[in-house]
């Protein structure tokens, strides 16, 4: 049968390879990791005078700083709180001595412990005393640098102990439909001679059609999403641990990269073994072939269910018989499995960089950190813990506000009631000789829930007699106070005990203290004076009145009532608009489809990258940028600054806007941000009170929820071809600007050959777009050859005559001699004369046998170096039918 190649199934695949630098001296470079590791120290003022003293103190401790007084300048400048752009520039740590920082951070961490010791012994726990003060406020903060510190060098020492260099070998899986074969013994039925027996065959359904189509799409669908996902992570992982590819190829006509035999002079060996990369890719084949043949299933279903009725059935007998009157037979059901072909095509090879991040998903998180709080919030009880003896007239203004009701007044208090003056009406004319007691009463209506809680009695008496008695008398019932003698106005205060004017020459007790005088009286109540020749005379009395506690009680209870009411209506009012926060969020986090979920998860993973290699103190918008923005009178909340027809600002502040551009174009630029790799960690790489939060993370999607459960990330960024050496410059030197000649460092040195490997060993083979054809058509095979004979360089076409030329086509590309000769080159073919020689355009260079050894020929496939092939076997609905087979035969 031949192969279905409008039915190839192609999937995009990588892996990562981590090379290992020998030991060299590469205690300079890392420009960008030593400016990160001091900004994250937030050096105090003084500190680096005091680390620098600690380390003269001990010259013969380990590390001692080895480096001119421009070290010590340089960490004076990150004391305090700088600006970002007073800072010196990455580039300025280039030459700095790794060892010489990690003695510098050493150091520190020691003067930071002292000085934590020193305040934990200062401090003198106090029972009852407050967690808030100044003191701890100061311990806390020296805890704080302390663990900086600790935490700035830990990161220092791990990411410049280990190399960040490795490499990303492109791939290809493609696999196509090859034929059907038979396979396993499903059934057997033995006949003896001339026995006959009847086989029944049922078929049934009991699905509908649109039921099978929809149960069968979305599992099928949902299930490829899920395996491919799970396959390509676990074997990005294994192939981690286990690959290891290098440059030196050897490989033979079986498998391997092709016929190129080399070793490079960096001082790292080179040999690709392809074994991992092959049975991991041979793992995926197996799934997506099964995936396949769950589609034809699906589709031979979906074709069945249409000329059935659900919950019928059908039977079929059969009646089988032996014609042999001697010999026995036996009728065999084998199953039919599709045949798959599968190669493995390495197309392309890149450099990567290796970055370490925390908290990758930090502001995913923030969601569910809202989400927990509301929670929270929802779960708490109805609680209502107003005092009676809280509610007074004073904070009744406080409460209405606290609860947001309208609270009944209190009950009413008046100012001082004066009744009168009024004219004592029984009393005699002036000037007539009576000497009888006169009794005057005065009415006073004390307000409805009051009691009476002061009296003052206000009283002007004349003497009316004209004989010998120049005094009268003067006196308030019931309550023992009586006057004689010439004074005319009274002012008697009984809740004082004051008494105006002082002294009685003859007359009865004086008011010396408060007198306890019609107090808690209610209602109706009436005032009784007696005179004794006075003529004429006015009284008033003023009255002071209070709330009954009955009063007061009962107006507390109706307020304590109001206030309950209140509380409680707005405690299920919040309940409520709580609930509908938790629902708007929890959609907002389950109602979101996976190409968007997979490109907020590389927006944080490009957003941590920056962040994390550019410093802390790295502003993806300037403050300065910010305030120009704000100038333009625009909505900086939702982005509409710059929507007029007049942009607003100036030319001069138009450079203030990109200040930033050439370094954030260039890590655009440099980096293929779709093509990068990233391996998450546990949680427990987190900071542990964050632990059981973020272990009860939970999303309807499996790989944003390890997203977000990740502690920390290695990020593997993929370099772009053509920047190799520009960004290893950049990390190194902290430059975008490489001089001429380049310094001698090792990473440079890997990061150009990696550039030039890629070049010359895969000619002409689309990387980004592997489906978009080669030199000739994709069917052009990879063969490979040897020439024992010397080349001359030539302009003109040259004949190389080879082992053998066969499967060479004329329009393909030659990879002629080995990428270690150094003069390893690519030539289009142009004729294949016989089958021992081919004819290239031209040679660039000579080439020849080195140590009697022949040069290797290989022509290209368009579709990249195979490096494995293999097939694979899936089972079909179909069956097969045979009469006493060979039992040798079945597998």
């Amino acid at each position: 049968m031949p192969n279905l190649t409008n039915s190839i199934t192609s999937l995009l695949k990588n892996t990562y390879v981590p090379l290992t630098v020998p030991a060299t001296n590469t205690q300079t470079g890392r420009a960008t990791a030593k400016a990160t590791f001091v900004r994250q120290l937030s050096l105090q003022s003084g500190e680096v005078d005091a680390a620098q003293k600690g380390l003269a103190n001990s010259p013969s401790a380990p590390g001692a700083i080895s480096s001119d007084a421009n070290f010590w300048s340089l960490l004076r400048k990150f004391e305090g709180t700088p600006l970002a752009s007073q800072l010196p520039t990455p580039s300025a740590f280039a030459a700095i001595q790794t060892s010489d920082l990690t003695a510098f951070g050493n150091a520190l961490i020691s003067v930071r412990q002292q000085q934590v010791d020193a305040l934990q012994s200062a401090a003198t726990p106090t029972t009852g005393a407050s967690n808030s003060g100044p003191a701890t406020q100061t311990l806390s903060a020296a805890l704080n640098n302390l663990n900086s510190a600790i935490v700035a060098l830990n990161s220092l020492t791990s990411n410049t102990m280990t190399s960040p260099i490795g490499m990303l070998n492109l791939e290809r899986l493609e696999m196509l439909p090859a034929g059907i074969e038979r396979g396993g013994l499903l059934a057997t039925i033995p006949l003896a001679p001339k026995e006959r027996t009847a086989v029944v065959q049922k078929e049934w359904s009991v699905t509908t059609q649109e039921f099978t189509s929809i149960v069968t799409d979305s599992l099928d669908n949902y299930s490829a999403t899920g395996v491919t996902e799970n396959t390509q992570l676990s074997q990005s992982t294994t192939s981690q641990v286990s690959h290891s590819n290098q440059f030196n190829i050897n490989a033979s006509a079986s498998g391997g990269c092709g016929f190129v035999s080399a070793s490079v002079a960096t001082g790292f060996t080179g040999q690709d073994q392809n074994s991992q990369s092959a049975t991991d890719s041979r793992n995926q084949a197996i799934q997506m072939t099964r995936q396949a043949s769950s589609r034809v299933q699906q589709s031979h279903k979906m074709t069945i269910s249409t000329t059935t009725v659900t919950g019928a059935s059908e039977s079929t007998t059969r009646m089988l018989e032996n014609p042999s009157a001697t010999d026995p037979m036996r009728i065999d059901y084998f199953s039919l499995m599709r045949k798959w072909y599968v190669a493995l095509y390495r197309y392309g090879l890149r450099l990567t960089y290796d970055i370490t991040v925390p908290e990758p998903a930090g502001a995913m998180r923030q969601v569910y950190q809202q989400l927990a709080q509301l929670q929270l919030k929802v779960s708490q009880p109805f609680a209502f813990e107003l005092e009676y003896s809280a509610i007074t007239p004073a904070n009744l203004a406080h409460l209405s506000e606290t609860f947001q009701a309208q609270l009944p007044a209190p009950p009413q208090q008046l100012k001082p009631q004066i009744t009168g003056p009024v004219a004592v009406s029984n009393l005699p004319a002036p000037n007539v000789d009576d000497r009888d007691w006169h009794v005057f009463s005065l009415p006073v209506n004390v307000p409805d829930g009051c009691w009476i809680t002061g009296v003052t009695v206000n009283a002007t008496v004349e003497t009316g007699n004209s004989g010998s008695y120049t005094d009268h008398y003067f006196m308030v019932a019931n309550t023992g106070y009586y006057d004689h003698g010439p004074t005319t106005n009274y002012t008697l205060d009984f809740a004082k005990g004051h008494y105006s004017p002082p002294g009685n020459p003859e007359g009865g007790p004086l008011l010396t203290g408060p007198i306890d005088f019609m107090n808690y009286q209610t209602g109706s109540q009436s005032f009784s004076f007696f005179f004794k020749e006075a003529s004429p005379a006015t009284v008033s009395v003023t009255i002071t009145t209070e709330p009954t506690p009955m009063a007061m009680s009962a107006w507390q209870s109706s307020v304590w009532n109001a206030c309950f009411n209140a509380a409680q209506t707005n405690y299920y009012a919040q309940q409520q608009a709580w609930n509908a926060q938790i629902q708007a969020l929890q959609a907002t986090i389950s109602g979101v489809d996976t190409l968007t979920l997979r490109r907020e998860e590389n927006d944080e993973i490009m957003k941590s990258v920056l962040r994390w290699l550019l410093g802390p103190n790295f502003e993806f918008m300037p403050q300065n940028v910010i305030n120009l923005f704000k100038a333009t009178n625009g909505n900086l909340q939702y982005g509409v600054n710059f929507t007029g027809n007049d942009l607003g600002p100036s030319s001069l502040n138009w450079n203030l806007m990109s200040q930033n551009e050439d370094r954030i174009s260039f890590i655009n630029q440099a980096i293929d941000w779709n093509n990068v790799t990233y391996f998450l960690y546990s949680y427990f790489w987190d900071v542990p009170p964050s632990w059981e939060f973020i272990r009860q993370i939970q999303h309807p999607d499996s790989t944003r929820e390890a997203f977000l459960r990740a502690g920390s990330a290695r990020i593997v960024l993929t370099v772009q071809p053509g920047w190799e050496t520009a960004w290893t410059y950049f990390v190194e030197f902290g430059s975008t600007s490489m001089p001429t000649p380049l310094p001698s460092h090792p990473y440079l040195t890997i990061a150009q050959q990696v550039a030039d490997y890629d070049n010359t060993n895969y000619p002409g083979i689309p990387a980004a777009n592997p489906d978009g054809g080669g030199p000739i058509d994709d069917n052009t095979p990879q063969t490979g050859t040897t020439c024992d004979t010397t080349l001359a360089a030539s302009s003109s076409p040259v004949t190389i005559v080879v082992a053998d030329s066969t499967g060479f086509a004329v329009g393909a590309t030659a990879i002629i001699d080995s990428w270690e000769s150094g003069v390893q080159e690519t030539q289009t073919i142009t004729a294949v004369p016989d089958g021992t020689s081919i004819t290239v355009q031209a040679l660039g260079s000579a080439h020849s046998p080195v140590g009697g050894q022949p040069f290797p020929v290989v022509q290209a496939n368009a579709k990249g170096v195979l490096i494995g092939e293999w097939f694979e076997y899936t089972p079909t609905s179909g069956t097969d039918i045979a009469v006493s087979s060979d039992l040798a035969t079945i597998a």
